[in-house]
């Protein structure tokens, strides 16, 4: 079967590149085309004498704006993958580094972003997960007979809709240890699916943490739609790792945490998990291709982790801890 492809551009600046490059690869990107005005320009001032004629083509590289294009399959899985390449733009457009990477205006096979954005809903259908979880977007309907339990989520610009492996690998484990009575941390919540799963699946509350504001009003509301009491479920915008008033408002002793980011954050995280929870709690970390996956293991073990359990999926991985 053929499968088809979309064009994702982003446009940057020249310095940002190559971190920008090495942020999507962390999102199961797997290769790029660069366009940048300021290496062509020093081709042009470096060039080797046999370059006798230049393609006038080629020449238009001198006036081009800098940018990243790579492509996605035209599937649930690249419509999951593309929610995250959005997320890590809004994340990128609030840091306090913002200005190094430039506009970060994003297209789709020569659509802008807003076009995108009105036709990414006949990607996701209901999807059984697990032994006991039917995810499903507010504008499917289910048949009556279903058994399941029916977890609904929109997830407007955020990512977390049980299309893509690391959410479901994560539910799929966060089902085997959940607890009724359990309180659990969700960070980096995006769409608020683990959480609002985890609740749904037996615990008594969450809290929620993403460092999008977008993220974290669209937890609250697919909390709301699942009928999950606002005294059940609290979420918070900030960043734990340079927020120590933010930690201390999320507080202590849960049970279990939940953390499908990417490597990087997860292994800058490392050292605030314990703090967490309860002794003997679990950590349950995804968003890890599969490369990464023995880096981020080492490192919370090294943080007082023991590795219980590691499930892979098409080049991601994610890993049961205690």
């Amino acid at each position: 079967m053929n499968l088809d492809w979309i064009e994702v551009k982003i446009m940057t600046e020249t310095p940002a590149l190559e971190v920008l490059c090495a942020m999507l690869t962390d999102l199961g990107v797997k290769g790029f085309v660069t366009q940048d005005k300021e290496s062509f320009q020093e081709f042009l001032e470096n060039k080797q004498g046999q370059w006798d004629y230049i393609d006038q083509d080629l020449m238009g590289l001198a006036d081009c704006q800098t940018s990243v294009t790579f492509y996605l399959p035209d599937d649930a899985q690249g419509a999951e993958q593309m929610l995250a390449v959005r997320n890590l733009l809004e994340q990128l457009k609030i840091a306090e580094n913002s200005e190094f990477f430039g506009s970060l205006e994003l297209f789709t096979n020569s659509v802008k972003e807003d076009d995108w954005a009105n036709n990414w809903k006949q990607y996701f259908k209901p999807l059984l997960v697990g032994r006991n979880l039917l995810i499903k977007p507010s504008w499917e309907e289910i048949p009556e007979q279903n058994q399941r339990i029916i977890l609904e989520i929109d997830p407007a610009s955020s990512f977390g809709t049980g299309q893509h492996h690391t959410t479901r690998l994560c539910l799929e484990l966060l089902e085997e240890v959940i607890q009724k009575q359990d309180k659990i941390l969700d960070l980096g919540c995006g769409s608020g699916i683990l959480s609002i799963g985890g609740i749904l699946l037996g615990a008594e509350s969450a809290t929620a943490v993403d460092i999008v504001e977008n993220s974290v009003r669209t937890a609250v509301e697919n909390a709301g739609k699942n009928h999950i009491p606002t005294e059940k479920y609290q979420a918070y915008c900030g960043d734990i790792c340079q927020d120590s008033d933010l930690r201390e408002k999320i507080g202590e002793n849960y049970n279990l945490i939940c953390a499908n980011i990417v490597a990087d954050v997860l292994i800058a995280m490392a050292g605030l998990f314990r703090g967490f929870l309860k002794q003997d709690g679990y950590l349950i970390v995804s968003g890890i291709i599969s490369e990464r996956a023995d880096e981020v293991i080492s490192v919370l073990e090294q943080n007082g982790f023991v590795k219980i359990k590691m499930q892979e999926r098409d080049g991601w991985a994610a890993v049961l801890l205690q």
